[in-house]
């Protein structure tokens, strides 16, 4: 029997597409759902799936049309139509206050669908959406059964996983709460995108996805062949695994990096001063050598080197203390008795997050924190868990530096992560919500709004540099994620934002290793 163990150090928390960008939840909504298209993990080129070729779209992006299959099934036996393809996406695009259902970040200025005829649908925009093309091939536009559409949030959750009825390759036949959830391959499976080599069923019978919060557990299962694949396999236990003839699987998620982004609003960060010392205090090649491996590049702008519209601004970020210290001068924050600066009886004093899901945070923040302390600025690391750490940096009075990054495989990713409305990084809105520098939100949404690729990417350009001439974030690193994968198992790969996509991969009979595409 074909049947794998994936083990993983969170637990998932939703499995509405839309709220899908937490890994675990991508990791298993990426199995069991089909998308209208889907986008190549190499070049990031977008191919037919459910819709039958890639949409007619109007000039200014505002208008989509889709031809889509007429022979496809959920897990329940309700048919995939044009009806439920348009409710799955008035669903995505506006959300559902009374239930709980936020809106995808992915879908800008969404209005409506319409059912055409039974294998044509159309969506139309109060502006233009470029990106909409792009989002329909993600995780977070997985298709879901009309009774699937029709649950609250809380059914979403955990405990509820066997709700969740999709089109895809896998079928949720099984949950164990907090613990564990099976998959199996969904028997009649006839409609993976044309483009990929493997067709029909899943060669895969089961996955079985269990927690497992300690590093040392799972690499240990994964070398003693209790476990197939593992996910957030840190740097120092790479070569380990390699030397033991582990299968090591390294991708980045071709979008924003793991950066610090600042809130400029705070009384301390409004000195562009400040900023720009922060950006030069921070020895971030030295933070690499000590924490990490080649599988984490060093950043050169906020978007990652892969990134649709990347610019470099590396020269921006170089470490120089010195600098650093003279700007700190040139702002008026003297050096204090225990080697804290101080202006106007206050000490230069700010409060980073705890980002628990990011690749060794507390130890890259603990480097940052050494460093900033070097140039006389004081750094704490906020306490609590993942709940806590996500109300308190949505504050500014309490968050001045945020740890994060966002995976999304195309140009509106820097909205995605910036932009008042959506993650708002840099809480750029004061207490009576208005836009504090409205600049930076013009130019975020041009990206959104222009028709062109073209233009897009020189939007995108725009924003990178705009926010390096302003200070406003400190890339650190190309954030990937690591896999280790068991040398029998071939054919795992990963999507354009590295879930991972287990449609192809099968186990080897018999000695031979595989290699992983």
């Amino acid at each position: 029997m074909q049947a794998i163990t994936y083990l993983e150090p969170n637990w998932f928390t939703s499995l509405y597409p839309p709220a899908a960008g937490f890994y675990p939840n991508g990791g298993v909504v990426n199995q069991i759902t089909d998308r209208l298209l889907y986008q190549d993990p190499e070049t990031l080129e977008l191919h037919p799936w459910i819709a039958t070729k890639l949409p007619e779209i109007n000039e200014d992006a505002t208008v989509y049309t889709f031809d889509i299959r007429t022979d496809v099934t959920y897990s329940d036996g309700s048919p995939l139509t044009a009806e439920n393809v348009v409710a799955n996406f008035d669903l995505y695009g506006k959300g559902d206050k009374e239930r709980l259902l936020n809106a995808s970040e992915q879908i800008s200025n969404y209005d409506y669908g319409e059912v055409i005829d039974e294998d044509t649908v159309r969506f139309h925009f109060t502006a233009p959406s470029p990106g909409f093309e792009q989002a329909v091939s993600v995780y977070n536009a997985g298709l879901l059964s009309d009774a699937t559409l029709a649950l609250d949030n809380e059914s979403f959750g955990p405990g509820s996983a066997h709700n969740i009825i999709g089109s895809g390759p896998f079928v949720i036949a099984g949950e164990e709460l907090g613990t564990s959830i099976e998959l199996r391959a969904r028997e009649d499976y006839d409609w993976a995108p044309p483009i990929l080599e493997h067709q029909g069923r899943a060669r895969l019978d089961s996955v079985t996805y269990r927690l497992a919060a300690e590093e040392a557990m799972r690499t240990g299962a994964v070398l003693s062949g209790q476990a197939d694949i593992v996910r957030d396999v840190t740097a120092s236990a790479e070569r380990h695994l390699k030397d033991r003839g582990v299968q090591i699987v390294s991708r980045g998620t071709n979008a924003m990096n793991n950066q610090i982004a600042m809130r400029p609003q705070h009384p301390y960060l409004q000195d562009i001063r400040v900023r720009r010392a922060i950006t030069h205090s921070v020895d971030r090649e030295e933070l690499l050598r000590i924490l990490f491996s080649d599988s984490y590049p060093l950043a050169t702008s906020s978007v990652a080197a892969t990134g649709l519209g990347y610019k470099n601004q590396g020269d921006a970020y170089t470490y120089d203390p010195e600098l650093a210290r003279q700007l700190l001068d040139e702002a008026g924050w003297v050096v204090g008795n225990d080697g804290i600066r101080v202006k106007d009886g206050e000490r230069l004093h700010l409060t980073v997050n705890y980002a628990q899901t990011q690749p060794r945070a507390r130890e890259v923040m603990t480097m940052v924190q050494s460093n900033l302390r070097d140039i006389g600025i004081e750094l704490s690391v906020l306490s609590g868990d993942r709940s806590t750490q996500n109300v308190a940096s949505k504050d500014p009075n309490k968050v001045q530096l945020y740890h994060t990054m966002v995976g999304r495989a195309d140009y509106d990713a820097i909205e995605s992560h910036y932009a008042v409305g959506r993650r708002d990084s840099f809480i750029n809105q004061d207490e009576n919500d208005n836009v504090i520098d409205q600049h930076l939100e013009d130019l975020l949404q041009t990206v959104v709004s222009t028709p062109d690729d073209a233009g897009r990417a020189r939007a995108v350009e725009a924003v990178q540099d705009y926010v390096t001439e302003q200070a406003y974030t400190l890339p650190l690193f190309e954030e990937p994620q690591v896999y280790a994968v068991s040398p029998r198992l071939c054919g795992f790969g990963v999507e354009a934002v590295a879930r991972p996509a287990l449609y192809s991969a099968y186990l080897q009979e018999g000695d031979t290793p595989c290699r992983t595409s």
